[in-house]
C-alpha cells in the first residue's frame, strides 16, 4: 500500500531570510520582494523560473497572492495563500509539495513577509477573527497575551509546570541566539531575568512573550534533479501532517491537533523522537512548546515538566530546540514566524545555518501553530525533514 504521508521526488532547498528590523516604513510587498530577490540571489533563478508561489501574510491586504504575483512580476501555473499564520510554513511545504510531486509546478517559491509599524499589531488585532470581535473584545479583553495568560495558567496548574520550567526553555533559546547575527534579541538571559521580569498579564510575563517585527523568510520546494542542476543541497520531506480546530470540545486548550495524528507521523517517516537533531517548533509563548513536545511524542502528556528538567535544549545539548534563538530571541515578523522554524531547520540539515552548527545534524523536526482566537490555537501542523546530503 501507498504511504500517503511520502512525498516522493520533491526536495527543499535555498532557505533564506530577510533580516528583521523592529518597526519598517516599507509596505508587506517590498518585504516579499527583498525575499523573492534573495531566492534570485541564492540560486540563480529569474521571474520566469517560478512557475509556483505559495504566499502567507497578516499585513498585505488588500492583496493576496494574487495580487502579490502582479507586483513581483511573476506568472506561476499554480498559486496559494496561506492564511495560517505560524502553522503556515508547514502548511506551505504540504501544498507546494504536493504540487511538485503531482506536476503541477516544479520550481515553488514559498514565501512569508510581514510589515510591522507602530498601530501594526492594533489594526490586527481588530480584524483579526469573528470570534473575537463578537465574544470577548466588547467586554474589555482581547489580545495574544490575555489569551496566553489562561492557556499557561491552565496549563501549569493541570501538569505541574512551573515557571522555572518554561525560564529554562526562554533561556536556552536566547543562548541559541546568541551566535545568529540576525537574532533582534542577542544580549543573554538569565533565569534569575526571566523570572524577575515585570508580568505582562500573569502569569504570562516579559521574557514570554515575543516581540513583533517586521520580515520575511522564504525556501523553494522543487524536484530531487532541477536542485541537483542548480547545485542546491536539499533536503526531503519525510512525513507531514496538519489539522484544524481540532478538540473543539476541551474546555480550555491542553492539546493541540498534532496529538491526533503523531502516530501517522512517525509511522510515515520511520523513526522515533529519538532520532530528531533539531527541534523547531512555533514558540509565540512557551506553554505552547511545550505542549508541542508532549503532542509530538517527545514525552508522555502530563510529563512535560520532568521532561524540561531533564533536558537541555542549547545548540550543544540533548535536544536542540529553536537553535536560531526562535521568535522569542529573534522575533516575530508576522506571518514570517510560521516560516522562521522551517528555514532554520532546513539551515540546520543542510549545514548552513545562520549561527552555530548542531554537531552532524541529519535530521529536523519543524512544527507550526496558528491562529488563535478568543481562546485557542485553530490550526496545527508538523514535518520531519531529512537532509539529502
Amino acid at each position: 500500500m501507498r504511504n500517503a504521508l511520502a512525498y516522493d521526488e520533491v526536495a527543499i532547498c535555498a532557505p533564506v531570510t530577510v533580516p528583521y528590523t523592529r518597526y519598517s516604513s516599507e509596505t508587506t510587498h517590498w518585504w516579499a520582494g527583498k525575499a523573492m530577490r534573495a531566492l534570485a540571489d541564492a540560486t540563480g533563478l529569474g521571474p520566469a523560473d517560478f512557475d509556483g508561489f505559495c504566499f502567507a501574510s497578516f499585513s498585505s491586504a488588500p492583496d493576496t497572492a494574487v495580487g502579490m504575483i502582479q507586483h513581483l512580476g511573476l506568472s506561476p501555473r499554480w498559486l496559494d495563500h496561506i492564511p495560517t499564520g505560524g502553522a503556515s510554513g508547514v502548511m506551505a511545504l504540504r501544498r507546494a509539495g504536493r504540487a511538485v510531486q503531482c506536476g503541477d509546478a516544479e520550481i515553488v517559491a514559498c514565501v512569508a513577509a510581514d510589515t510591522n509599524q507602530p498601530d501594526s499589531h492594533r489594526r490586527l488585532l481588530a480584524a483579526f477573527s469573528r470570534f473575537s470581535q463578537d465574544a470577548v473584545y466588547p467586554y474589555g479583553f482581547g489580545g495574544p497575551n490575555a489569551t496566553f495568560a489562561l492557556i499557561t495558567e491552565q496549563y501549569m496548574r493541570t501538569y505541574g509546570v512551573t515557571r522555572a520550567d518554561f525560564g529554562k526553555l526562554c533561556v536556552a533559546q536566547r543562548h541559541n541566539a546568541l551566535s545568529n547575527p540576525l537574532a533582534l534579541q542577542r544580549a543573554p538571559l538569565t533565569l534569575d531575568d526571566y523570572l524577575c521580569a515585570r508580568a505582562i498579564c500573569d502569569p504570562v510575563h516579559l521574557y514570554d512573550c515575543v516581540m513583533p517585527c517586521a520580515g520575511a523568510e522564504a525556501y523553494i520546494v522543487t524536484t530531487p534533479e532541477i536542485a541537483r542542476d542548480l547545485g542546491l543541497p536539499s533536503a526531503r520531506i519525510m512525513a507531514a501532517i496538519e489539522r484544524h480546530n481540532a478538540y473543539p470540545d476541551d474546555e480550555a486548550q491542553l492539546r493541540g491537533g498534532w496529538a491526533m495524528d503523531v502516530d501517522r507521523l512517525w509511522s510515515g517517516a520511520g523513526i522515533a523522537p529519538s532520532d530528531v537533531d533539531a527541534l523547531q517548533v512555533y514558540d509565540d509563548y512557551p506553554v505552547i512548546v511545550a505542549m508541542q513536545m508532549e503532542d509530538l511524542g517527545f514525552c508522555p502528556k502530563g510529563r512535560v515538566a520532568d521532561f524540561i528538567r531533564g533536558t537541555t535544549f542549547t545548540i550543544e545539548g540533548d535536544l536542540p530546540l529553536n537553535t536560531n534563538g526562535g521568535q522569542l530571541s529573534a522575533g516575530q515578523a508576522g506571518a514570517a514566524g510560521g516560516f522562521q522554524n522551517m528555514t532554520e531547520g532546513l539551515r540546520q540539515i543542510l549545514g548552513v545555518p545562520l549561527g552555530a552548527q548542531v554537531p552532524d545534524a541529519r535530521i529536523a523536526m519543524v512544527s507550526g501553530f496558528g491562529l488563535v482566537n478568543y481562546d485557542r490555537g485553530v490550526c496545527s501542523a508538523a514535518a520531519l525533514l531529512e537532509s539529502c546530503r
